[in-house]
């Protein structure tokens, strides 16, 4: 009596332990968040990147960074700018841009400024030295965008579309985003 017991409760144990451990499951934004989160503050990196990975952008957030040095934190946000999820024109990448702005001021309303940067990979020969002392580069920044807490979006969605205080690869702007815009 005391094995077909045992082995009763055995079975109700196992076949709840799925729905347990998926209950337990914790969700991929956050997931995401935690692994691409870096800088001093960590924490604050993970609670942006935990409301930047609830959606999918059409550039891919490959980092979230958050630095503090005294009572100033900067938050860093990279992105990739090849492989887009879905095709993307100029005016398209700057909304982009400004709602991921938008998106970290909302979860990291103490953040004095937000930093944006577009990488592309550079192809680099087998045998090349890509970590270390003697590292040569496998990435190269092709757009670059510092949004101040006091900016507007509106007047950073208009600086954007331009020159003035924006990086911008023209022959990256060029091949990577469709025209119209």
């Amino acid at each position: 009596m005391r094995s077909r017991t045992s082995a009763a409760l055995l079975g109700a144990v196992l076949a709840l332990a799925p729905l347990a451990a998926s209950a337990a499951a914790p969700p991929v934004a956050l997931v995401d968040a935690h692994a691409r989160a870096a800088g001093n503050r960590r924490d604050i990196a993970i609670r942006v990147g935990d409301a930047i990975f609830a959606r999918v952008w059409p550039a891919e957030v490959s980092q979230v960074s958050a630095n503090a040095v005294g009572r100033h934190l900067i938050v860093g946000i990279r992105v990739w700018g090849v492989k887009f999820h879905t095709p993307l024109t100029r005016a398209g990448f700057v909304r982009e841009m400004v709602q991921l702005v938008a998106t970290a001021r909302s979860a990291a309303p103490e953040a004095e400024e937000v930093d944006l940067w577009a990488s592309i990979p550079i192809p680099v020969k087998p045998g090349t030295i890509v970590s270390g002392d003697l590292a040569q580069p496998t990435s190269r920044v092709v757009y670059s965008l510092s949004a101040r807490r006091s900016e507007s979006l509106t007047a950073l969605a208009t600086r954007a579309l331009g020159d003035r205080g924006v990086y911008w690869d023209r022959t990256w702007a060029a091949t990577a985003l469709r025209a119209g815009g």
